[in-house]
């Protein structure tokens, strides 16, 4: 029969240690943007191997902050991907830019270099490449590509904590990369962002952004007996983190090994009993990469005995929360008026994916409940 409890597409990885670590942030006295928070941007660094990190409240201000160090305009283009979550193409309308679609190649769902060069503009200073669902994009063929442009190169790793190209983390050759910690992330903080970049101008603006662009940080105000005046140095913004979101995220950045280690587990279990299913394909590795499989989808090809829409449908009859695929952001009314080149591959993928469910603590009968249905047994 049947199981009736609701299987969900995620679910955060948190415990007692997190508790205890808000508990004591409270107890301090200090919950703001403080001595936590330090500690969580060096920590996230040396993870990422950058020379500074900067948190922030989310991942979509850290991305509109990354254009803003980068001295992108208002009038310039930014190519983007348009499968990704909108937020990628709405950060270039922040600062007046014009977002670019480029189409993604259909292993990774990622952009490539060649995808990114079918799309560039006399007025492009910008791309934006994703790490989408945790599957690492190839960024140094893309570096390759806009340095000689001088065309800055930043990259959404909102989904790629813990995953690697080659022997390197992800982020580590982009100009400039930008981090979630959403709860569907494998590491959390509830919300919360962080922008990390090798380059201590770009960090320290950043910074200062954050908190209004004030000239004495919060901190340094907060040292002080008699604080100095404060001035407000341009327009900045309300982008900071809190110590009990940092404090939660020290705790998870220790158990961010074991989530890629189980997640990867569970990702080849999945690969393993679907490989023989006709008209399904899983997503995997890119050469030469390790994903962390944030999310894990597969494509729904027309040899299957349902569409991607009747295969969500059984399997929420079973009691399975899945989702649709990532969509594609120039679909969406916000976008839908923009011209665009060819998007085949990107509207293929929106029409055929969908997310299976994926968590640290799902189990093996978790995982063959929803292989039984896809498999119809």
């Amino acid at each position: 029969m049947t199981s009736t409890v609701r299987l969900n597409v995620m679910q955060p990885y948190l415990g007692k240690e997190e508790v205890a670590a808000v508990t004591a942030v409270l107890e301090s006295g200090w919950v703001a943007q403080g001595p936590r928070v330090a500690e969580f941007e060096s920590r996230f660094a040396a993870l990422v191997d950058t020379a500074y990190a900067v948190a922030l409240s989310n991942c979509t201000s850290a991305l509109h902050l990354s254009l803003v160090v980068a001295g992108v305009k208002a009038g310039d283009d930014v190519v983007v991907p348009s499968f990704s979550f909108v937020a990628t193409a709405n950060a270039p309308t922040y600062v007046g830019a014009h977002p670019v679609f480029a189409d993604v190649e259909p292993l990774t769902g990622n952009v490539t270099a060649a995808t990114i060069e079918a799309s560039l503009t006399p007025a492009t200073t910008a791309v934006i490449a994703v790490d989408q669902g945790g599957i690492p994009a190839d960024i140094a063929s893309i570096k390759a590509l806009c340095a000689p442009r001088g065309i800055t190169v930043i990259e959404d790793a909102a989904c790629g904590a813990g995953s690697r190209l080659g022997n390197r983390p992800v982020g580590v050759d982009a100009d400039v990369a930008v981090w979630s910690f959403h709860p569907r992330k494998l590491l959390t903080t509830g919300e919360g962002g962080m922008l990390t970049t090798n380059r201590m101008d770009w960090a320290d603006r950043a910074r200062t952004l954050r908190e209004h662009a004030m000239s004495v940080s919060a901190a340094q105000r907060h040292e002080s007996v008699l604080a100095e005046a404060e001035q407000y140095l341009e327009v900045g913004f309300n982008y900071r983190m809190t110590d009990m979101q940092a404090a939660v995220g020290i705790v998870q950045l220790r158990r961010l090994g074991e989530m890629v280690t189980r997640r990867r587990v569970l990702a080849g279990m999945y690969q393993d009993a679907l490989a023989g299913v006709a008209g399904i394909r899983c997503v995997a590795d890119p050469v030469g990469g390790r994903a962390n499989f944030q999310s894990f989808w597969i494509e729904v090809l027309p040899g299957f005995r349902f569409s991607r829409e009747e295969l969500l449908a059984e399997l929420a009859v079973a009691g399975i929360s899945a989702r649709r695929g990532i969509m594609a952001a120039h679909r969406q009314p916000a976008h839908a008026w923009r011209e665009h080149a060819d998007l085949t591959v990107t509207e293929r993928l929106t029409d055929s994916t969908l997310i299976l469910p994926l968590f640290h603590q799902m189990t093996a009968d978790d995982l063959f409940r929803v292989v039984d249905v896809i498999r119809g047994t």
